[in-house]
């Protein structure tokens, strides 16, 4: 495992830092979520601010620990062979590539979490590092990474498309990972081997 680098580590904290103010305000009762919240332009709560602010906004602990999970073990390989400005813009890309699709393919509730933005990272270490060997938390069995982003993908597709899952952000997830494969494609770093 790399150590964490510069972008990864405040992007957590800035998740980490939203999270615990966000749960301080809910409980005093502050009515702040119209702004963190991704809503559907029809609903009328849209405000421009919340394509980025909802992807640092995670309401329970297992939504934002597995998000931030995978940003720190797939980050950190991801921004050094990118550098930190082309990491940063491909995590806000996905992200923001997330939420439009989600607004335009799901436009029900409304959205949040980093998992458009995770995907992109996701699908980005998978580019330029097909082969490399993950191990999984559950199974914990070892697979390449190609192989996991295919079978997440495969599985966020059929969810989305069959309905299945609802709540969960399907076609962000995917919109995201198209974005940071696209962008490690764009900038000659896709590892085709």
């Amino acid at each position: 495992m790399m150590r964490i680098t510069h972008i990864v580590k405040h992007l957590i904290l800035i998740n980490i830092i939203v999270f615990i103010g966000l749960q301080l305000l809910m409980n005093a009762n502050v009515p702040v979520l119209d702004y963190f919240l991704l809503f559907p332009p029809a609903s009328g709560n849209f405000k421009p601010v919340q394509l980025v602010t909802y992807m640092f906004t995670h309401l329970d602990i297992s939504h934002i620990f597995f998000n931030m999970l995978v940003l720190f073990f797939l980050g950190p390989m991801v921004e050094s062979a990118l550098g930190p400005k082309r990491f940063l813009i491909l995590y806000l890309a996905a992200g923001l590539a997330g939420g439009v699709a989600q607004m335009l393919l799901s436009p029900g509730a409304p959205s949040l979490g980093a998992s458009g933005a995770t995907m992109g990272v996701t699908l980005a270490f998978a580019g330029m590092f097909p082969n490399m060997r993950l191990m999984l938390l559950f199974p914990p069995i070892p697979i390449k990474a190609k192989y996991l982003a295919a079978i997440i993908v495969g599985i966020d597709l059929f969810s989305g498309m069959s309905g299945a899952s609802t709540g969960i952000g399907h076609f962000a997830h995917l919109a995201g990972a198209a974005a940071g494969l696209l962008l490690v494609l764009f900038w000659g770093k896709l590892n085709l081997r």
